[in-house]
């Protein structure tokens, strides 16, 4: 004799499948971040006394401006392991429609400032710094960063976000 539960368990599957055939089960897709950071550099390689440009793009996926943002960067382990890396970082630009605008502020807390907040729903700032290499640094070594983020609304909600990884710059012997 069949028991009443697998009766249920079968109407159960065959209406799982036919949602699933017919495109309305529930989805598995995540919903798209209210910010989003991303990092990109002009080049992967360079050699001690090099410089390499390194940008940061903030993207507001929410419907309300972006009100404030505070951002850190700070040094991978790895980068942390080579004592023999020197680099800092120097000169900060913003990218705006009238062109590139000075910024304050390289590193390694409160970048926030430089993306010149308010950002509208759906648009992005990206903020370009300098990465020098010391003409003295070991080569041969990967110099990355990771970045966490804040961003407030304009409806006082707010994301956090991180950790974001730089890509990679080798510093090459010459």
């Amino acid at each position: 004799m069949r028991s009443p539960l697998m009766r249920r368990f079968g109407l159960g599957a065959v209406l799982a499948l036919a949602l699933a055939v017919f495109g309305l089960a529930p989805s598995a897709s995540a919903a798209a971040a209210p910010a989003e950071l991303t990092f990109t550099t002009d080049s992967a390689t360079t050699t001690p006394g090099g410089s390499v440009k390194l940008s940061m793009t903030l993207t507001n996926n929410n419907t309300q401006d972006v009100w404030f943002v505070y951002q850190t960067i700070e040094p991978t382990w790895l980068t942390t392991q080579r004592p023999d890396l020197k680099y800092s970082f120097s000169g900060c630009s913003l990218t705006t429609a009238n062109g590139p605008a000075a910024c304050s502020g390289t590193g390694p807390a409160n970048l926030g400032g430089n993306y010149g907040a308010t950002i509208p729903p759906g648009q992005s700032r990206t903020v370009t710094l300098t990465l020098d290499v010391a003409g003295d640094s070991g080569c041969n070594g990967n110099i990355g960063f990771y970045s966490y983020f804040y961003a407030e609304f304009s409806d006082s909600t707010n994301v956090s976000g991180g950790p974001v990884y730089t890509p990679v710059t080798r510093v090459l012997c010459s």
